[in-house]
């Protein structure tokens, strides 16, 4: 019996997507793995020469990362990841290979994860990539899967440069879900309000109302022992799911219910994307997606971040140093200081994601990506461009260092990711083609073990 990765459990109209069992593939190491790219706006502190900025973000030497070495200079951001920092990789001098045409944000936002020519004919926020994504084209590796990447962004919608990162192909955008519940309910297959009236009325785990499906499935004589232990396994992520979705906190699921209302407020902004963070998180332990993307804030990101209670000026203003969305406003005192803390907070907010992780024993199988779509606000540079990842991808990576490439495109990292999932070329080489075909390929030799 050959049972699809997309077979459903039906009971009604609520559905249960069932894991990969052995039943459906080799088994291979490949299967565990998965990547996660979070991406912030508006470049890091990181110094400005002719500002008079310094370096707030990079540790102060090349070479090994270690807890302690993160952790003893509290003063740059990283210091905020030191927990993970044996598992995690710190490229310095990764740059992107085009300028921008007409808006510096569309320009990075096109590139973050295309590596790819900006389109000729559409410009400013109307510009695309000339290719696809590469959460795309991992994603689409695994049919059985279902060959895409789950796309979730948290932002403002006002029409004007929303989703930027996940590409189908060229011109191709892949809108992305902005509301946590419509998400979780897509991921178990549900098409309508249904599973809302089920689970929440009747507060029943839809684990119970497909029980005799599960049993059926558990005595199927064609499923190994170790498939009957998956499913066991996948039954148990649903319910720890339905904890997420059902169980919260009185304002979380009301936030997630009515958020189509409040989806563009600053003030629930790192609250949604923390919901988001934690059905990604489920999703990969639940094996459902090998690819998944978080944008945090629009194409230029003007939330106002409120720290310490303190609720900041646009983000993009800050960025700019200035009370404008280009740079000739009012200087704005102390923004060099917020953007700090504003790079802080996004680093808290990835490590949230990260303990998720830790919780399912799945941190180091996967690479789980923070990014940016430049490497300075102030200036809209593509140098030196954060793409801060934690995990070895199934030991594929060599993990715990800092190394400066120097100006190294950022087509060579994603060849590299590419690689961590067993994907090749048909000769069983590595690829090393990704993104543009005019900037030279390869991959980055001294992360891989």
């Amino acid at each position: 019996m050959k049972l699809s990765r997309r077979r459903f459990l039906q009971a009604g109209s609520a559905t249960l997507l069932l894991p990969l069992l052995e039943s459906d593939s080799n088994g291979s190491e490949t299967d565990s793995q998965f990547i996660f790219f979070c991406r912030q706006a508006n470049g890091v502190t990181q110094g400005y020469e002719n500002n008079d900025e310094v370096n707030r973000f990079w540790p102060s030497q090349t070479g090994q990362v270690t807890p302690q070495s993160l952790a003893s200079e509290p003063d740059k951001v990283l210091s905020e990841l030191a927990p993970w920092a044996d598992k995690m990789i710190i490229p310095k001098g990764i740059d992107f290979p085009h300028v921008h045409r007409s808006c510096g944000h569309s320009g990075g936002g096109i590139q973050c994860l295309t590596a790819a020519k900006i389109s000729e004919d559409l410009t400013a926020n109307e510009a695309r990539a000339m290719n696809e994504s590469v959460d795309n084209y991992i994603a689409r590796h695994f049919a059985q899967m279902g060959g895409e990447p789950l796309t979730l962004y948290t932002g403002i919608r006002n029409g004007h440069l929303e989703e930027v990162l996940s590409y189908r192909g060229p011109k191709m955008l892949r809108p992305a879900e902005d509301n946590p519940w419509v998400a979780y309910q897509r991921m178990l297959g549900v098409s309508d309000s249904s599973y809302s009236e089920l689970v929440f009325e009747r507060r029943q785990s839809i684990n119970d109302l497909i029980i005799n499906d599960i049993r059926e499935l558990q005595q199927n004589r064609y499923f190994s022992a170790a498939d009957k232990r998956r499913l066991e396994l996948h039954f148990d992520s649903i319910r720890e799911f339905e904890v997420l979705a059902v169980n919260l906190p009185a304002q979380q699921e009301q936030a997630m219910l009515d958020i189509s209302g409040m989806a563009a407020s600053d003030e629930l902004r790192m609250t949604i994307a923390k919901m988001h963070m934690d059905l990604i998180a489920l999703a990969f332990s639940a094996n459902y997606t090998k690819a998944a993307t978080l944008q945090i804030g629009d194409g230029a990101d003007g939330t106002r971040y409120t720290i310490n209670g303190e609720k900041y000026p646009s983000f993009h203003w800050i960025s700019h140093r200035n009370y404008s969305d280009e740079n000739d406003g009012e200087v704005m005192v102390g923004a060099e200081d917020m953007h700090h803390k504003v790079d802080r907070l996004f680093a808290n907010t990835f490590a949230h994601f990260l303990n998720r992780l830790d919780e399912y024993g799945i941190l180091d199988k996967g690479i789980s990506v923070w990014c940016n779509d430049m490497g300075n606000g102030f200036t809209h540079e593509y140098q030196n461009v954060p793409f801060i990842s934690v995990g070895s991808g199934n030991g594929f990576l060599r993990t715990g260092q800092f190394i400066d490439f120097n100006g190294v495109t950022h087509n060579k990292l994603f060849n590299t990711y590419i690689n961590a999932f067993g994907i090749r070329n048909p000769n069983g080489s590595f690829i090393e083609n990704f993104g543009d075909p005019d900037v030279p390929g390869g991959v980055l030799d001294d992360l891989i073990s």
